[in-house]
C-alpha cells in the first residue's frame, strides 16, 4: 500500500463537528471527472466527518452518483484526491481499492443489488466471507444483523421473495454487516412507495447509529435528504452555490 498522504489544511469543506479536523473522515479535494467532452465534476470539494450523514442532492445528470463513486472508489477522479482518515485512496491499484471497499465502506443502492440464487442469510453474510471471515462467524453475524433490522423470518428465502421494503433492508444489514466507515446509499428509496422509503431510511439511519458509520446518501426525494444532517447540492458538476475556479 503506498505511504500515507497527510491531508492538506484547506477551506472548510461542511459543517465542522466538535473536535474540529480530528472529525475529519472522508475528505475529497478540487474534484474532476470528465465523459468525453462533458465535465461530471469539475471541481468538487466535500468532507464527510465521523458518524455524520450528508445527503448529496442535485437535479438527474448533476454528478451526484459519479461524486458517490469517486469518493467510494468505484471510480478513480481524473484530478483532485480521496482522502479517507488522511490516507489517500484515489491513487491505490484497483485491487487495493476493491479490498477497501470490502472492509471500509458499505452500500446500498436503488435495486438492492442483492444476489438471487442465495438466501437472505447468505446475501448478508456474502461481503464478509469475501473478506476472509470463517462461514460460521459470518453467517452468526449476519442472523444477528438480520434479526436486528426485524427480517428473521427471511433468513432462508431468497430475494424474490422479499417485499422491495424488506429487500432494501436486507441489503442495509449487508451494507453494516462488517462495521464499514461509511455507507454509501444511491437513491436507496427511488423503487418504494413513500411509507416504505421513510421505514427504509429509518432502519438505515438506525442501523449506522449503533456503529458510528458516516452515511452519504445521493438522492432525489427532499423527504429523505431532511432527515440528515447536512445537504450537500450539486450543479452542473459544482458543488451549488460556491464560485468556479
Amino acid at each position: 500500500m503506498p505511504p500515507m498522504t497527510t491531508a492538506p489544511e484547506a477551506a472548510d469543506h461542511g459543517t465542522s463537528t466538535p473536535g474540529g479536523r480530528e472529525a475529519t473522515l472522508l475528505v475529497g479535494n478540487g474534484l474532476t471527472k470528465r465523459y468525453g467532452e462533458q465535465h461530471a465534476l469539475a471541481g468538487v470539494d466535500l468532507t464527510v466527518n465521523r458518524g455524520e450523514v450528508v445527503a448529496i442532492v442535485g437535479p438527474s445528470g448533476s454528478g451526484k452518483t459519479t461524486l458517490l463513486h469517486v469518493l467510494a472508489g468505484i471510480l478513480p477522479p481524473d484530478g483532485g484526491e480521496v482522502l479517507l482518515a488522511d490516507q489517500r485512496i484515489d491513487k491505490l491499484p484497483e485491487r487495493k481499492r476493491s479490498e477497501l471497499r470490502r472492509s471500509a465502506f458499505g452500500f446500498v443502492f436503488q435495486a438492492g443489488m442483492l444476489v438471487p440464487e442465495l438466501t437472505c442469510l447468505e446475501n448478508v453474510a456474502l461481503p464478509l466471507l469475501l473478506g476472509g471471515t470463517n462461514r460460521s462467524a459470518a453467517l452468526t453475524t449476519a442472523r444477528t444483523w438480520l434479526h436486528r433490522l426485524g427480517l428473521a423470518a427471511l433468513e432462508q428465502r431468497r430475494p424474490g421473495e422479499a417485499s422491495g421494503g424488506q429487500a432494501q433492508r436486507v441489503a442495509i444489514a449487508r451494507a453494516l454487516a462488517h462495521e464499514p466507515k461509511v455507507i454509501f446509499a444511491d437513491e436507496p428509496t427511488g423503487a418504494l412507495d413513500t411509507h416504505t422509503g421513510q421505514e427504509t431510511i429509518t432502519a438505515l439511519l438506525d442501523a449506522a447509529s449503533t456503529t458510528g458509520a458516516a452515511v452519504v446518501i445521493v438522492t432525489h426525494d427532499p423527504a429523505v435528504a431532511d432527515r440528515t444532517g447536512r445537504r450537500v447540492e450539486i450543479r452542473d458538476g459544482l458543488v451549488a452555490g460556491r464560485p468556479s475556479a
